[in-house]
């Protein structure tokens, strides 16, 4: 019997119709949610994700605003970009468009960010916080994947979860996150010895390791939760980081690529947004 396709658009519309509703009660209390955007450089992945973002930002009602430079601009220039930000208060949330330019010391731009604004969760100040336990804004991506779960009806307490990948982006907060849900975790890398088997453990399986349809039949346990972040080039189409095709008639529910995580990340940094502004207002959001 073929998996479950745990569909991330569908889920996404749902989530983006509450946050509708919560923009509403923010803006009755006087509240305007707003996310700046930073890009620097030409990306045209970046650039296509940015305009993902705004426009998902203005059908929710969430003011945006978009700082486009060059992939030449100094480091110090771009610091100071976040500082007028930081002290802006009509704004609410930091977005860091990543990757920066080789020139750039990423480290250093997204700890310059106010954490309060960090609606992408990656300033070392939120990654100790989720360590620790719950937060109010998590990574966006991790968040979307815990969504997912909760909204298949996934219960975590007391499984097995596997995570490919120990990226900060991805790997080490979804595992964190798995962990609060009390999920027993193991994370694995390139270095993991055995990794099919280990990989054949998961009742969850998350995988972000940056490789196209790495993962195969012979990674998944029959009936498992497979959990694909992977976005890459094949061919000319998008495909995951795992094997859809084999692997959907093992898994007892998989996230397609495109279609499955993509969309959540962008729908849980709209959440993230709208906590911000109420937690920087002092208000209650819906």
């Amino acid at each position: 019997m073929a998996a479950v396709i745990l569909d991330g658009r569908e889920i996404s519309a749902q989530i983006q119709a509450d946050l509708k509703d919560e923009v509403t009660n923010l803006q009755s209390q006087g509240v305007n949610p707003c996310l700046a955007v930073l890009l620097v450089g030409d990306n045209p992945a970046s650039h296509t994700y940015v305009r993902s973002k705004l426009r998902v930002a203005q059908s929710l009602g969430i003011a945006s605003r978009d700082h486009i430079l060059a992939g030449d601009t100094p480091e110090e220039e771009v610091l100071a970009l976040i500082r007028r930000l930081n002290d802006d208060p009509a704004v609410h949330g930091i977005l860091v468009q990543l990757p920066l330019p080789e020139s750039i010391n990423t480290a250093r731009v997204l700890g310059a960010v106010a954490p309060e604004k960090d609606v992408d969760g990656f300033h070392p100040m939120n990654l100790g916080r989720l360590m620790m336990g719950p937060t109010p804004m998590p990574p966006c991506t991790p968040a979307g994947i815990m969504e997912i779960l909760r909204r298949a009806g996934v219960e975590l307490k007391g499984k097995e979860a596997v995570v490919v990948g120990r990226s900060n982006i991805v790997g080490k907060p979804v595992a964190f996150l798995l962990l609060h849900e009390h999920a027993t975790v193991t994370i694995c890398h390139s270095r993991t010895r055995d990794l099919p088997a280990v990989c054949r453990r998961a009742e969850v399986l998350v995988v972000a390791i940056g490789r196209a349809r790495m993962v195969t039949d012979e990674y998944v346990r029959p009936g498992a939760v497979v959990i694909d972040v992977g976005i890459n080039r094949e061919n000319g189409r998008l495909v995951g980081d795992v094997d859809f095709e084999t692997v959907r008639h093992v898994a007892g529910a998989i996230t397609p690529v495109p279609g499955g995580v993509g969309p959540m990340t962008i729908t849980m940094l709209m959440k993230s947004t709208l906590t911000a502004a109420a937690l920087q207002s002092g208000l209650k959001s819906a």
